[in-house]
């Protein structure tokens, strides 16, 4: 119904929300960890990394406050990125490239996942009337009490109400201060790739990418037209045809040194815009570092 709170936070929207507004096809979730039950005898561990644990802490306290209420709720994984969150500037994985080209089959097989997920299910097969009451349960009743103005100036607002702002508020304590922390710093990604594909120095190295491409037979003047000449056609390319546009995409990246400069230029950006929010960026990691303790203790007793 939501993803993971360390997540980019400018997509926590729950599943249910998406159903409810009719954007199912941008919303994901997998059916590893999302099973009704688990075999008998296995015990619940917390992830090897603080992001899963932090996730599954804070699902395991949605679910036990959904169900408090008298509604039903299913673990859901952390939601994974799309090529375009993996690849933002140039397809640079010449082995993913020649197994998923853009990930076309990818992102067919989480439309086909969201429409089998339990928490999908079961919020589809209430009255419509009972769907409003369990999006004001796990949201809040209405999107007011939390609020973060972002570095584009957009002011964002959230219920401080509801089951995700109780487990939030339980795992972080400091419920304004997490709030405000993720919004900002996951707002920069969006900042950060713009200066990255501003750079004279990108478009410069774009310039050989492109002629590397011509010489293979591919015509763009840029990765994301590449990109989007194969993932958004009025027909769906064939899987072998985008495999093949994909590796030599990721071929000439490497080859022509825009994957490394991509990369440079990504990491001096990020540093850069983390020194012009040093508070909200403190606030995360912090937030986050001191969440662990609970977190496992969330998980060890659910187990």
């Amino acid at each position: 119904m939501k993803t993971s709170g360390t997540r980019p936070t400018a997509r926590r929207l729950t599943a249910l929300a998406c159903v409810a507004a009719a954007t199912l096809a941008g919303c994901s979730a997998s059916d590893h960890g999302s099973a009704p039950d688990r075999p008998a005898g296995q015990v619940r561990r917390a992830p090897g990394d603080a992001e899963g644990t932090l996730h599954l802490a804070e699902q395991l306290l949605i679910k036990r406050c959904m169900e408090k209420q008298g509604y039903k709720y299913w673990i859901e994984d952390r939601e994974p990125d799309d090529s375009s969150h993996r690849f933002p500037y140039v397809m640079d994985d010449v082995r993913w490239a020649t197994t998923h080209g853009y990930g076309n089959d990818l992102h067919r097989k989480r439309a086909a996942e969201v429409v089998r997920d339990p928490n999908q299910r079961y919020f589809r097969s209430q009255p419509a009337d009972r769907r409003t009451v369990l999006l004001s349960a796990i949201n809040g009743p209405r999107p007011s009490g939390l609020t973060a103005r972002l570095p584009t100036g957009q002011l964002v607002t959230h219920s401080d109400q509801g089951c995700v702002a109780d487990a939030e508020r339980r795992l972080y304590q400091d419920l304004s201060s997490w709030f405000r922390a993720t919004r900002v710093t996951s707002s920069l990604a969006g900042l950060r790739i713009g200066l990255v594909l501003q750079d004279k120095r990108y478009r410069a190295a774009t310039g050989a990418w492109a002629h590397c491409m011509r010489g293979k037979g591919y015509s763009y003047g840029s990765p994301a037209e590449a990109r989007t000449a194969a993932t958004a056609p009025e027909r769906e390319w064939p899987h072998g045809k985008e495999v093949r546009q994909a590796t030599a995409e990721a071929t000439c990246a490497q080859s022509t040194g825009l994957a490394s400069t991509a990369k440079s230029l990504d990491a001096k950006y990020r540093s850069q815009l983390a020194r012009r929010h040093p508070r909200e960026t403190a606030d995360r990691a912090r937030l986050a570092r001191e969440a662990l303790p609970r977190a496992r203790e969330v998980i060890a007793r659910a187990g």
